[in-house]
C-alpha cells in the first residue's frame, strides 16, 4: 500500500489542489509551499495535453507529493502513458457500471492482475533500467486507482465496483450526483448517497472521497458516514479568480 493510502486509512487530514489551468511546475511548487500533499491534474474539464501533465506529474513526485491525473471519460489508452511518465494516481470519470471500473484497474496494473504495458524505466525511479521482476510489483503497490462514480446507476453499482481488485478508492463528483438527480448545486439531499458508497467501500475496505462539496460545515456533517479525510482545496483557476477579485476589492476599497 503506498503511504499516501495508508495516511488516508489512519484519519490524517490530507490536502489535494487541482490543476485546470496551469502549465508549469510553478503551481506544482505553490501546492507544496502550502502545505497539500497531492495534486490533482485534470484533463476532464481541461485542454492541457499529455505532455503537460506527465511533467506536472513527475514535478509533483519529485517534490515528494502524490500526482494524481484526473482523464476524460472512457479514456482507457492515455492512461498507461501517464503512469509510465510520472503520474502515481488515476481518477476515472463518470462510472456508471463494474465492467468500465475493471477495464480502468486493468489498465493500471501489470499482468496477471491487470493489462498495462512493460516498461523499464520510470521518473519515480530516475529512470533507472529495473527488471519487471522488481518494477511491476514495485509499480502495482504504488499506483492509486480512484473510481468516480456520480449518477445513480454509479451509485447502485457501488458494492459491484468496490468489490474489484485493483481499485483502491471510491469518490462521489457531488456537482456532477445533484445534476443527475435533479437539484444541480444543492448538496442537502445527498447523504443517503453517501451512506450507500460508504457502506460499499467499508464492507471491500476501500476508501471514499467527497469531492464538490465547497460548504465545510455540510461536508463536516457527511464525514461521519465514512468519508475519508481527503480534501480538495479547490481548482487554480477558482484560486486564481478569487484572489485576484479580493486584491481588486481591496484597492478599490483604499483609492476609490
Amino acid at each position: 500500500m503506498s503511504s499516501f493510502l495508508q495516511r488516508l486509512h489512519e484519519g490524517r487530514p490530507t490536502l489535494m489542489l487541482s490543476i485546470r489551468s496551469a502549465r508549469t511546475p510553478d503551481v506544482v511548487r505553490i501546492a507544496r509551499a502550502t502545505g497539500h500533499h497531492a495534486v490533482m491534474i485534470d484533463l476532464e474539464h481541461s485542454t492541457m495535453p499529455l505532455d503537460v501533465a506527465a511533467q506536472l506529474a513527475a514535478t509533483a513526485a519529485d517534490l515528494g507529493l502524490t500526482p494524481f491525473v484526473r482523464v476524460q471519460e472512457r479514456e482507457y489508452g492515455a492512461i498507461g502513458r501517464l503512469l509510465d511518465c510520472g503520474a502515481q494516481g488515476i481518477v476515472a470519470p463518470r462510472v456508471d457500471t463494474a465492467l468500465e471500473a475493471r477495464t480502468v484497474a486493468r489498465a493500471c496494473r501489470f499482468p496477471p492482475r491487470g493489462q498495462r504495458s512493460q516498461l523499464s524505466m520510470v521518473p519515480a525511479l530516475d529512470l533507472r533500467p529495473t527488471p519487471a521482476t522488481e518494477l511491476n510489483p514495485w509499480l502495482d503497490d504504488t499506483t492509486i486507482v480512484q473510481i468516480l462514480v456520480e449518477t445513480p446507476d454509479g451509485i447502485a453499482g457501488s458494492d459491484e465496483i468496490a468489490a474489484i481488485d485493483g481499485v483502491d478508492m471510491l469518490g462521489i463528483g457531488a456537482n456532477d450526483l445533484t445534476a443527475e438527480l435533479g437539484f444541480p448545486g444543492d448538496y442537502r439531499y445527498i447523504a443517503d448517497h453517501v451512506a450507500t458508497v460508504a457502506e460499499s467501500c467499508r464492507a471491500h475496505g476501500k476508501l471514499l472521497q467527497l469531492g464538490g462539496v465547497g460548504d465545510l460545515e455540510l461536508l463536516k456533517s457527511l464525514l461521519p458516514l465514512g468519508v475519508c479525510p481527503l480534501f480538495m482545496t479547490g481548482t487554480d483557476t477558482d484560486l486564481l479568480y478569487s484572489g485576484t477579485s479580493a486584491r481588486a476589492g481591496l484597492i478599490l476599497k483604499e483609492f476609490a
